[in-house]
């Protein structure tokens, strides 16, 4: 009988005891009672907060998603998006007896990778395999508590692309979020499953759960396994991700804002203040002491064109801090070649 065994069921073994829940969690007004508010024909019921004016503030559950230990000792993996909010507390659930305070390490915005750690010994955790070596149709696995109500929720599929540009939604803001190189697999990917391991037939992670297609059935999207190990190889060595900053505001250029704005060029990145924000340039940062000034177009950093696929933050990642660093620029129609070492993100 344990011959026939499927695999999915061998790496369900292996890996469902590392996948956690992350909740989190803030101290907010006391919720009194409810009142019922008419409004356009309908009536919604409104909480009613804190009656005795006393301030009385209750830890709150305001959010969760998923996560997976990837070491004896307590090294969480999750999507930054699930732990973004830097005012909030963060519990990791392994199980409803083992509950663990987290402390977040890092926060990877531009790859939506977060890690944490939490104080154990002896935990169950997940090897990481090589996301550069996956191949189109491979067989995978998406673990993760959807919902946050149905845990180790295992659903199998295969790799249906690689290397997925998107632009997804989330965070505390919703605000809009370039994710590239992706993994695409019509494994099902729901609420909830956010910051999950996506597992080969090895039961080893080749990415994060990170997105779905709204609309769509079986399309979502996980992180490459080898964009998270750059981060934890970085916390494990400083303490925290070391990330080259240039000292610029900016917004990538697309042909229709090139179009409408009357723009020379239809990529790059056009260095602008935000609305009532400070300076373009920061005074004193690399791009100031570069010459880089606002309404500079950058089309290229260290060779490779700036494009929305490409960003701008996308490639500084890549670039060493304290080396120096080319950038084509465009200024009144005349291309300029400036150079900047960059500094440490504090």
């Amino acid at each position: 009988m344990f011959e026939n065994q499927s695999p999915i069921t061998k790496i369900a073994k292996k890996a469902c005891p590392a996948v956690i829940t992350v909740i989190v969690s803030k101290d907010l007004p006391k919720v009194e009672d409810f009142y019922s508010f008419p409004y356009g024909g309908k009536e919604y019921m409104m909480p009613m907060m804190d009656k005795d004016g006393k301030g009385v503030l209750e830890k709150t559950q305001v959010g969760g998603g998923s996560g997976f230990i990837i070491s004896p000792d307590g090294y969480v993996m999750t999507s930054n998006h699930v732990v973004a909010d830097m005012s909030a507390e963060y519990t990791v659930i392994l199980d409803p007896q083992h509950k663990y305070p987290a402390k977040v390490l890092s926060r990877d915005q531009i790859n939506d990778v977060a890690i944490l750690k939490i104080e154990g010994k002896n935990l169950p955790h997940i090897p990481l395999a090589d996301s550069d070596a996956i191949e189109l149709g491979e067989e995978v696995v998406a673990i993760g508590n959807p919902l946050g109500e149905f845990n180790d929720t295992l659903s199998a599929g295969i790799v249906s692309g690689l290397s997925r540009y998107i632009s997804a939604y989330g965070g505390l803001d919703h605000q809009m979020q370039n994710l590239r190189g992706l993994i695409q697999t019509d494994a099902a990917i729901n609420p909830g499953n956010s910051g999950g391991p996506l597992v080969n037939m090895e039961g080893k992670v080749i990415g994060i759960n990170t997105a779905t297609i709204m609309g769509a059935q079986n399309i979502g999207f996980a992180i490459p396994i080898n964009y998270a190990k750059k981060d934890l190889a970085e916390v494990k060595k400083f303490g925290k991700l070391v990330v080259p900053f240039l000292g610029i505001k900016y917004v990538l250029l697309s042909p229709e804002m090139a179009k409408t704005n009357k723009l020379p060029v239809n990529d790059g990145a056009l260095v602008v203040r935000e609305a009532l924000g400070e300076a373009p340039v920061i005074k004193d940062s690399a791009a100031d002491k570069a010459g880089i000034k606002e309404f500079d177009i950058l089309l290229e950093c260290d060779g490779q064109k700036i494009t929305v696929e490409n960003s701008l933050g996308s490639i500084l990642q890549k670039c060493k801090i304290g080396s120096e660093t080319s950038f084509k620029v465009l200024r009144d129609g005349q291309e300029l070649l400036l150079k900047a070492v960059l500094e440490e993100k504090v």
